[in-house]
């Protein structure tokens, strides 16, 4: 198929994403627990995007020349990978169907996708509509199975060309084995994190507020990008903590298909009980609970929005991925101090920054050493903005430009030239 083919096919399934949106929506809410209005209103769209926006590059991807010393000509190649691998979280299935499916098919390659067992639903819908966007039978195959059985299986194949993962880092770790012991293919991936939210003292305490309630609550919290640890400077702390307990406090937790809610169940009850575990231990290494901290009504796996405040860096709580929706409010005193705190983490995909001083911004934006540092918003994810992380954040970067690199393979070609006008 040409490059320009692949393109309208992409451009044909955006334009079907559209027409069914409603039908998408629907069942990315019914498999994830997330609110409607979310699904609908952001997720349906971003995955439209993001699938015109590869579209437009399947058709732009070529190699150089490159000058020899002698008479050479050297070009190098940009073809595709083969094969890709790929395999996809629960919390987004939409989303990472799109960051991963768009860059591949743009390139060339076939894929094999494994959708997360908790949430098949929505992947499956968008790939029959792709074959009805007119991409050739066996170029998309997605499976639904269990990582242990499925996701092994695909992590092992030696027919398997490049494997692309989201997810824990734990599991993370494990495709990386089983991709070394079979046949080396390369890995992306996309893992855990735990980002600083860090609030300068010159910050609107109310806006700061309220887009640090939205870096971690989002989503039920349940984000690897989740703004979990939110610094705040020592002269707007005691305002900020009343106010984020009040923020949380009018959070609407509710049926996630009802207009108003702001957050749905977690994802399943294996979630639901470490999510509390993780807040019964803020509770006895001496955290203090300003608001939630228990299962929001008697049915289901809601859980009531909590906060922590006075956490000290060596908790739990401020130290591992909780996954879920609760905010742990520590204190700063200065630049220096925030940086090293931030940056005492296994983890480094994404950070936070509230201020209005262009040269704190700017130091601390260098300084963190994460993947995406979003100062005076949170989780804008643009299609042409690369994300991954540092550290056990993963290896490699999604969207934009950046995702092409995972599913290409670069060639030497070379060739004598006899008789040439010129070099």
């Amino acid at each position: 198929m040409t490059a320009y083919e692949r393109c309208r096919v992409l451009l044909r399934l955006a334009d079907l994403i559209e027409q069914h949106a409603e039908e998408i929506a629907a069942l990315e809410t019914w498999d994830n627990g997330k609110t409607l209005a979310q699904s609908a209103g952001t997720e349906v769209p971003m995955l439209a995007r993001c699938m015109r926006y590869y579209a437009g590059w399947a058709d732009k991807i070529h190699g150089l020349v490159v000058p020899a010393d002698g008479a050479h000509h050297a070009q190098v190649l940009h073809e595709p990978v083969g094969v890709a691998g790929q395999i996809i979280p629960w919390n987004f299935p939409l989303l990472m169907f799109a960051w991963k499916v768009g860059p591949a098919l743009a390139c060339g390659n076939t894929v094999v996708l494994k959708t997360a067992e908790q949430t098949p639903l929505s992947a499956l819908y968008v790939a029959s509509l792709l074959h009805e966007a007119g991409l050739p039978d066996g170029v998309l195959n997605v499976i639904s199975g269990f990582g242990p059985t499925a996701g092994a299986a695909l992590c092992s194949h030696m027919g398997v060309d490049k494997l692309a993962f989201t997810g824990s880092t734990g599991t993370g770790q494990i495709v990386l084995e089983l991709a070394a012991r079979s046949n080396l293919k390369p890995v992306t991936l996309e893992l855990g994190g735990k980002s600083p939210f860090i609030v300068m003292d010159d910050a609107d305490v109310d806006q700061a507020v309220e887009l640090a309630h939205q870096a971690v609550f989002f989503n039920q919290g349940q984000c690897c990008c989740a703004g979990s640890r939110t610094f705040v400077h020592e002269r707007v702390y005691d305002e900020f903590v009343e106010k984020s307990k009040a923020r949380a406090m009018k959070r609407v937790v509710g049926d996630p298909f009802r207009n108003g809610v702001e957050q749905g169940p977690q994802i399943d009850e294996e979630q639901f009980k470490k999510i509390l575990r993780y807040v019964q231990s803020g509770v006895d290494s001496g955290a203090t609970l300003l608001a939630g901290g228990d299962r929001a009504g008697n049915r289901g796996f809601y859980i009531q929005p909590t906060v922590f405040a006075d956490a000290k860096d060596d908790m739990k709580i401020a130290r591992e991925e909780i996954f879920g929706p609760v905010q742990t409010i520590l204190k700063f005193s200065g630049v220096e101090e925030v940086i090293r705190r931030a940056n005492a983490s296994q983890y480094g995909l994404a950070a936070g920054v509230f201020t209005r001083s262009l040269d704190a911004a700017n130091t601390l934006s260098r300084a963190l050493r994460v993947g995406t540092v979003w100062v005076n918003c949170y989780d804008v994810f643009d299609a042409g903005i690369p994300f991954g992380g540092y550290k056990m954040s993963g290896v490699g970067r999604e969207k934009g430009v950046y995702a092409l690199r995972n599913y290409l393979q670069t060639k030497a070609v070379v060739t004598p030239i006899r008789g040439a006008a010129w070099l």
